[in-house]
């Protein structure tokens, strides 16, 4: 297929008023999309999924978030022999995050399919369960680029009953260097398969890779037209600094609100979280699918009446809900499609009203917060929490505002000669008397937050209040990452390492873990850093960048934290930031990089010594082929050099 004359179609089709009735699915397909309250696709689940069904080749171009999960899933699966315990489709991912939600969906849309299996497969996982899953035998893998290499290597994965190959965000393997691994898996693949390739954006290498590896393909290109009211306010918080019920309690004491709806992902999800904030003084109440419709009303009225302030929903148990006094909506979970989110935020700002909107990001969900921001055509600002001095101030007032309401009252005459009596009796001033009684009123709930250690409260205060606009750092001081172990979506925080917890959470106080000290031996790391010996080396074919992804996703930490790399025959050395917490490092122990558990330990003085190099393997190019001809998978491009902590 020439650029010149491309043997392809457009499809312009009037997808408005489609069914999926409409679409000729599978009984079994159509009994769990109705499962799952389907009723008509979306554009580009309209416009792919007839020439899927029919064996096209598809080319389509569609943000994140406009369903094309389902509008590759969907005939995917129609298509497939549940019989043959074979892999059929093949979906390479940039993301184990997306890997393990594409294949989530898969699960859901096959619920009716007898002998249906699917697995995810992708770094930073040990390979012993994806081994003895594709023993077992497996129609559908979903996986990174790298990891899939691995196993294609290992000959653990057979692709000659191939059927189906998708490629999932094309563009974003572009951007994370792996397009060159999207290429090697494709030239593993039979000449028989069906490609569907799909990417929001067509720069020319993926351009390239569809006029060598499509066939013929039917090209679909949805303009997205989601929008969000003008008079609704979006804001985010990152996660990545504390933990999520913390930082909705502190909202919740502070932001002004009349109502709020709170949405969870998760049935389980929603009640739990009515139960904490409920346990934390709030009223509030959860609705789901599990909720019977007697008790949604009457949820719902009580939110009319006043007599509860938050409801925690998902979005099937909150379609169609109107309360004119909801001023917030707080997406505690991020949802997974731009659509949802506009659904979502859509439940304030009515009738020309304002409303605030708020979501919470962790750092590996940065890509969904990009993708709702170009999806609404507008941007999400980054909201300051309320400080703990202003949580406090609050929390007083209404204090003292009970006190005011309790003067008010006109039977406080007996009260005052208890008090009186007391005071008399054991000869104490009534203003004693008056705490005391203070103190049992407020009871074992402490009155106010406990103030961090001064000087390390600034630091937590600044870290997630950065510049998203601001330009990409120098690429001589970029990670190069592979994706056997795909980097985080954010790169940008400023937290310091030695204050960072498990799943990153900000650590003070006596919480925080006493630093480790560093063998007098050898090449002294960076200050606040301390050299660690893992056992995976040159002769198990490991690059920087391997061990950088392992490291940044499993311990949760920035990549920029992660020092100087040392790869030695045997072994290598990695500095990592003083007082990492004891979990984070038992788990690091347990990791997989090149087929090897890093084992991960203090180094000593005998591993320091020989100097550090930070080489690549001795006869390898960087982000070149190994020895013996075999393609690298994501290593670096260049020699690695990390940039100092900060």
């Amino acid at each position: 297929m020439s650029a010149e004359t491309p043997a392809s179609t457009e499809s312009t089709a009037d997808t408005a008023s489609v069914k999926f009735t409409d679409l000729a699915l599978p009984e079994p397909l159509m009994r769990a999309l109705a499962e799952v309250g389907y009723e008509s696709p979306s554009p580009i689940q309209a416009a792919t999924i007839p020439p899927l069904l029919a064996g096209r080749d598809v080319l389509g171009q569609a943000q994140t978030g406009t369903g094309k999960t389902a509008a590759f899933a969907l005939p995917a699966l129609a298509r497939i022999d549940p019989a043959q315990a074979a892999p059929q489709v093949l979906v390479l991912a940039p993301t184990r995050e997306l890997a393990i939600q594409v294949a989530e969906a898969f699960q859901k849309y096959a619920h009716f399919l007898p002998r249906f299996h699917v697995l995810p497969i992708y770094g930073g996982q040990s390979y012993y369960p994806q081994l003895q899953a594709l023993k077992r035998g497996v129609q559908v893998i979903v996986g990174t680029p790298g990891r899939v290499i691995d196993h294609l290597e290992r000959g653990s994965l057979d692709l000659s009953q191939l059927r189906c190959l998708v490629l999932d965000e094309a563009d974003e393997m572009l951007r994370m260097g792996f397009i060159d691994d999207v290429e090697a898996v494709l030239k593993k693949t039979p000449e028989t398969r069906q490609v569907a390739l799909f990417s929001a954006t067509m720069p020319a290498p993926i351009k390239r890779i569809a006029q060598t590896y499509l066939k013929d393909p039917v090209e679909v290109a949805i303009k997205n037209k989601t929008s969000t009211a003008a008079n609704i306010r979006q804001r985010y918080w990152s996660v990545s600094g504390m933990h999520k019920l913390d930082a909705i309690t502190r909202i919740l004491e502070a932001e002004p609100f009349d109502a709020m709806i709170v949405f969870a992902r998760t049935k389980l999800g929603t009640e739990e979280l009515a139960d904490k904030l409920a346990a934390r003084g709030i009223a509030a109440a959860a609705i789901n699918g599990d909720v019977q419709q007697a008790q949604r009303e009457k949820t719902i009225q009580n939110l009319k009446d006043g007599k509860i302030d938050v409801l925690v929903a998902t979005d099937v148990a909150a379609r169609g809900l109107d309360v004119e006094r909801i001023s917030h909506v707080l997406n505690y979970d991020i949802p997974y499609d731009t659509e949802s989110y506009v659904h979502r935020i859509g439940r304030t700002g009515r009738a020309g009203r304002k409303g605030e909107a708020i979501l919470f990001v962790t750092p590996r969900e940065r890509g969904m917060l990009r993708a709702i921001e170009r999806a609404t055509r507008q941007p999400i600002e980054p909201m300051e929490l309320p400080t703990i001095e202003t949580v406090n101030e609050q929390r007083v007032s209404k204090f003292l505002g009970r006190i005011g309401e309790a003067l008010e009252a006109s039977d406080l005459a007996m009260f005052r000669e208890l008090v009186e009596r007391y005071e008399r009796e054991k000869n104490v001033p009534a203003i004693e008397v008056a705490a005391a009684l203070a103190k049992l009123v407020q009871g074992d709930q402490p009155l106010l937050l406990p103030q961090p250690a001064r000087a390390e409260r600034k630091p937590f205060e600044r870290a997630e209040r950065h510049d998203r606009n601001a330009p990409p750092a120098p690429r001589h001081e970029r990670h190069e990452r592979s994706d056997r172990h795909p980097p985080r979506l954010d790169d940008r925080s400023t937290t310091p390492p030695a204050a960072l917890g498990n799943k990153g959470e900000m650590l003070f106080g006596d919480d925080a873990p006493a630093p480790r000290r560093q063998p007098a031996a050898g090449h002294a790391p960076d200050v606040g850093m301390e050299t660690f010996r893992i056992e995976v080396g040159h002769a198990h074919g490991v690059q920087p960048g391997n061990i950088v992804g392992a490291i940044a996703n499993e311990a949760e930490l920035e990549s920029r934290y992660i020092g100087r790399i040392d790869i030695r025959d045997e072994y290598s050395l990695v500095d990592l930031p003083e007082g990492m917490p004891r979990e984070v490092m038992e788990h690091l122990k347990r990791v997989y990089v090149a087929g090897q558990s890093l084992r991960l330990r203090p180094a000593g003085a005998e591993d320091l010594a020989g100097g550090r190099s930070g080489r690549p393997a001795p006869g390898r190019r960087p982000g070149g082929p190994r020895p013996g001809g075999k393609p690298s998978h994501g290593g670096p491009r260049k020699p690695f050099k990390p940039r100092p902590p900060r």
